[in-house]
């Protein structure tokens, strides 16, 4: 049933726009986010009908919803916009997110598994997908309650997978999109799951109208891995003609396929980067890095994905290489800690530090120190070392798109080069003004390391300028906006 009094357009994530915690009085205190959901959603304009629906994540979250009564949060909290948190089961919530979210469709659109040992689906794996199915069929149905008649929703990412299935069934009159901010695995890897599994994520994903991925890359996976089922999908890739999934169910249906690159926000980034905690940050950075010194930087989570270590082993490479750069450059790495409640990611994190740690033993002199780590989260410093970098290395082993890459650009204060990874969704639009490599070739990553740092500063900045350009093609309120004016123009099939 559409709400009499319902929103006209609904966004659903895992993690919302505000967060909670409780302090020794009892007090909530609320922590509002960023990002390119909430500069999108802003941008549709404050007296637009919308409604955000998120998961509780902590103890303080759980209670901020309690005391709404289940309810939307208030407005004082969330920058004045409509929240609705679901206080979804702990348990559930966990086997979920890090159980099947995190662990195994993380795992399969990332090409992340050891596959002599893993992965391995077996009864616990069955528990856990109940789990997820009830997740998703939660977030289902307090959209169906939230939505007015014909609304438009847009879900996002592989946490969410079933909703726009299950989502139809309650409320076949909303326009229903999703939106991928991950990879989509190839064919033959997604086929590493088992085939009912499969079936109800691509039955999940295709109840959207409309389903919306970062490059066509990914796209195209997708609607590979659809083409695989044939007796219940006919996949139509014409030629100057939206692409489409059609439904062979009798329905005669179709879920479209687009793409939206998510760009960095260029004004934003430039203001935020010349505030004063950031300038203090530089002054403290560049005592760390030392005077008249070249920066190799990179900013990432200590995610599986990242291939932080091989860019560590690059960067040795290059010093024994070329011992003309030692004493002269200084990789500046932040690893911030990811998903530390997994084993793999706690050792992932420590084999980071190690291989730093190796390094400045084995090359730091007194007064040159040649890796400078830092793994405490500090925006201000990140946007501090994305000023002072003479090369962003962005390695990935594969990546949605990595905003990192298109970042560094339009912050660094002289230019930057930048060497990239050809998995990195980034690639299709900065590739031509990059360094390109293969991620698992560290020698080929010295190499690139090296051409970029012996740039002549007019070309790096000449590059750094079409990077930038590039990078900013479509900020997140434009992104967000194109995705709803595209999901509203469909017409019914």
């Amino acid at each position: 049933m559409a709400s009499t009094d319902g929103a006209e357009v609904l966004v659903a994530s895992n993690r919302g726009p505000v967060s909670y915690t409780v302090d020794e009085s009892g007090a909530l205190r609320a922590k509002r986010g960023g990002g390119g959901l909430v500069s999108g959603l802003s941008a549709i304009g404050a007296d637009a009908d919308s409604v955000w629906v998120c998961a509780a994540l902590g103890d303080g979250d759980r209670e901020a919803v309690r005391r709404a009564g289940g309810g939307l949060l208030p407005a004082v909290d969330t920058g004045g916009q409509r929240v609705r948190m679901l206080d979804i089961d702990a348990s559930v919530h966990t086997d979920a997110y890090n159980g099947i979210a995190n662990s195994v469709l993380w795992f399969v659109h990332h090409m992340l598994y050891q596959t002599p040992l893993e992965p391995v689906f077996d009864a616990e794996f069955r528990r856990q997908w109940a789990s997820y199915e009830a997740y998703n069929r939660a977030f289902a149905e307090a959209l169906a309650q939230e939505a007015a008649e014909r609304a438009a929703v847009l879900i996002q990412d592989y946490h969410l997978c079933l909703v726009p299935g299950m989502l139809r069934e309650l409320r076949p009159d909303l326009r229903i999109g999703h939106f991928s901010h991950t990879p989509w695995a190839p064919r033959e890897y997604f086929e590493l799951l088992p085939q009912d599994i499969r079936e109800r994520l691509l039955a999940g994903m295709l109840g959207a109208d409309r389903v919306g991925f970062l490059t066509w890359r990914w796209a195209t996976a997708f609607m590979k891995c659809a083409e695989g089922h044939a007796d219940r999908y006919e996949v139509a890739w014409p030629s100057g003609a939206p692409r489409h999934v059609g439904h062979l169910d009798g329905q005669r249906r179709r879920t479209y396929v687009g793409v939206h690159s998510l760009g960095a926000d260029g004004a934003f980034l430039r203001a935020r980067s010349h505030e004063p905690d950031v300038e203090e940050r530089m002054a403290a950075l560049k005592e760390e890095i030392g005077a008249e010194r070249k920066t190799v930087v990179r900013v990432d989570r200590t995610e599986l994905s990242k291939n932080i270590v091989r860019g560590l082993l690059a960067y040795r490479q290059l010093l024994e290489d070329h011992p003309e750069w030692r004493e002269r450059v200084v990789h500046v790495a932040f690893a911030y800690p990811s998903r530390q409640d997994l084993a793999v990611y706690r050792d992932y994190t420590a084999a980071v530090q190690r291989v730093a740690q190796e390094i400045n033993a084995d090359y730091g002199t007194p007064g040159w120190t040649p890796v400078v780590l830092h793994v405490k989260d500090d925006f201000a410093r990140s946007l501090a070392a994305y000023r002072l970098a003479d090369v962003a290395l962005v390695n990935p082993i594969r990546d949605g798109m990595n905003l990192v890459a298109k970042e560094i650009p339009v912050v660094s204060d002289q230019g930057c080069a930048l060497v990239l990874s050809r998995e990195a969704g980034a690639y299709e639009e900065l590739g031509s003004d990059a360094f390109v490599v293969n991620p698992y070739d560290v020698l080929e990553t010295a190499r690139a390391l090296n051409e970029a740092l012996s740039l002549r500063p007019e070309e790096r900045a000449d590059r750094a300028k079409r990077l930038a350009a590039a990078a900013t093609a479509l900020p997140p309120a434009q992104w967000f906006l194109e995705q709803l004016r595209a999901l509203r123009e469909l017409q019914p099939s």
